[in-house]
């Protein structure tokens, strides 16, 4: 047995390992937590006028108010891909928003692909380890199936049995990561949706999805006010 047999048949059992290890593996641990520093109290504070304590804050959509912070009570769902590595974009916008809405609920969840897809992706494994097992064990399963003599593309395969089970194997990842994508990064806010990139076909910018954002909470807000006025 050559190198290049070693590698073909070396590849396909280190890829079946690292998919192994990442569907059962544990999950990673979570980040320490950051130590608090605790100013000390200066013994006498110095004396601030009402104008320096009302200073206006830095983003306008922070205002103060009596009821918290202006996204209070308003929920943002973010779904995306997450086998398109869509997960760092979500996470920077789910940062965004809750600075830019104070009490705002950001929740970020995958976006699964249509159910024929999924359907799919589920024979894929089914495919790769019975063409490993047909390139095996071939001599044994046809005269099983009811064939007397394996057909001539069998022999054909079993020449070049490592070059077919690692090819067999690559092709089958790759069929499986394009099933199991959806290719979505989906924005509701409320239950209203917001933004699409199944229908505009790209990302939003950080200023237009703030955007997006603070028109609905203000519509939102526009709407309850007016449903008191009608029932008081």
């Amino acid at each position: 047995m050559d190198r290049v047999q070693l590698l073909l048949l070396g590849l396909p059992i280190f890829l079946f390992f690292t998919d192994m290890v990442t569907l059962f593996g544990p999950s990673p641990p979570p980040p320490p937590p950051k130590p608090h520093h605790h100013p000390h109290p200066h013994p006498h504070p110095p004396h601030q006028s009402q104008s320096e304590i009302s200073q206006p804050l830095e983003f306008p959509t922070q205002r103060a108010s009596g009821i918290g912070g202006i996204g209070v009570g308003n929920t943002v769902n973010i779904d995306f891909c997450a086998s398109c590595s869509y997960r760092g974009t979500a996470a920077t916008m789910k940062n965004m928003l809750e600075t830019q809405f104070p009490g705002i609920n950001v929740v970020l969840a995958n976006y699964p692909p249509p159910l024929p897809k999924r359907l799919l992706s589920k024979v894929v494994p089914v495919f790769q380890f019975g063409m490993i097992g047909l390139v095996m064990a071939g001599e044994h399963i046809f005269p099983r199936l009811g064939f007397a003599v394996p057909p001539p593309w069998y022999y054909t395969l079993r020449a070049n049995r490592f070059g077919t089970i690692s090819s067999s194997w690559l092709l089958g990842n790759f069929l499986q990561s394009f099933l199991q994508s959806s290719g979505a990064f989906e924005v509701h806010c409320n239950g209203e949706p917001v933004f699409s990139k199944l229908k505009v076909h790209r990302f939003p910018g950080e200023i237009e999805l703030k955007d997006l954002i603070g028109k609905k909470i203000a519509n939102s807000r526009v709407l309850d006010g007016l449903g008191g006025a009608l029932w008081s």
